[in-house]
């Protein structure tokens, strides 16, 4: 049975989390990304409700969780405190079994296993772009600088108004399939599930852009091509799986390579009529792909406490 929980966490930031499984278990984190909420993880979590503690957060910005009004309060330094601190108040003392983390989520979990090692054991990314391949690519792919132009106009401020009018018009396009149709399993259910998730909190939502350093070149906009990301902030030893779908037409394959150099404990298994809507699309191969995750025997590290304000690695990405 999925709840609805609020955790205010010891930053000042509340966020609202849908949870499954008694409190104390092994701690399993799900994160969504743009412009979703928590409760696309409501069936994939709910299969492992026996044995683990599940939670998702609606990130920082989205439905009832805190919405600060300034785009400076969503860089990836801010999200990912929000992040340590939730971890440490669900698993005092001990470090999530396992993130789950889909787009925006995904990027988020990427710089939580990079810069807080120590909160987590395993992380499981479904498309997201690792962030040293994400500029890598930017900076020099034509294809994905194409496939990432969508990126500029969210960050207008103007987007959130633009994307619901019409009926959400744009928001829909989202998700067409390439004939054009929406999907199957956007249900007219799910459908008023999203509209009134986005009436309550796009415009935040879509700060995640705004406050973002990675967009693509365009003739007014080169700032990609001077930014660099200091390679030894790069490097995770958590062990990693991704899930990829190959249908994806806003993050190319090409993302995926290279991955190695900065991920040594790497695993990736392709969907290959999935597109970047996998959650949605195959809840059933997620499921089992965190099962074999869970199954598998983790490597020995040396975990150390959790500290409950959230602040226990002394380098963090500043950006």
């Amino acid at each position: 049975m999925i709840e609805t929980i609020r955790h205010q966490l010891p930053h000042g930031v509340t966020l609202e989390c849908r949870s499954c499984g008694s409190p104390g278990k092994p701690l399993l984190l799900f994160l969504h990304g743009f412009p979703e909420g928590a409760f696309i993880w409501d069936g994939v979590m709910t299969p492992f409700a026996d044995r683990w503690r599940c939670l998702a957060p609606d990130l920082r910005g989205y439905g009832q969780s805190s919405k600060p009004s300034s785009v400076e309060a969503y860089k990836p330094k801010a999200l990912v405190q929000d992040l340590v601190a939730l971890i440490a108040a669900e698993s005092p003392g001990r470090p999530a079994a396992a993130v789950i983390a889909h787009d925006w989520g995904g990027a988020l979990a990427w710089n939580l296993a990079i810069q807080h090692p120590i909160a987590l054991q395993q992380l499981l990314i479904i498309n997201a772009p690792h962030p040293g391949a994400f500029v890598r690519e930017l900076q020099h792919n034509p294809a994905q600088q194409a496939a990432s132009q969508y990126m500029h106009f969210l960050r207008r401020s103007d987007a959130s108004a633009l994307l619901l009018a019409d009926g959400a018009q744009r928001l829909w396009d989202f998700f067409r399939t390439p004939q054009g149709d929406l999907p199957t399993w956007l249900t007219p259910q799910l459908q008023a599930v999203y509209l009134a998730h986005w009436q309550q909190s796009l415009a935040t939502a879509c700060h995640y852009y705004s406050a973002s350093p990675l967009a693509p070149p365009r003739d007014d906009d080169q700032g990609i091509h001077q930014l660099q990301l200091p390679d030894a902030l790069l490097h995770t030893a958590v062990p990693t799986h991704i899930l990829w779908g190959q249908q994806d037409k806003a993050l190319l394959p090409e993302l995926l390579n290279g991955l190695e150099r900065w991920v040594p404990h790497l695993s990736l298994t392709y969907a290959p009529d999935a597109s970047h809507w996998l959650v949605h699309e195959r809840p059933d191969l997620v499921i089992r792909q965190l099962h074999q995750i869970l199954r598998q025997s983790l490597p020995k590290r040396e975990l150390p406490a959790l500290d409950s304000t959230g602040q226990n690695t002394d380098f963090t990405l500043d950006y």
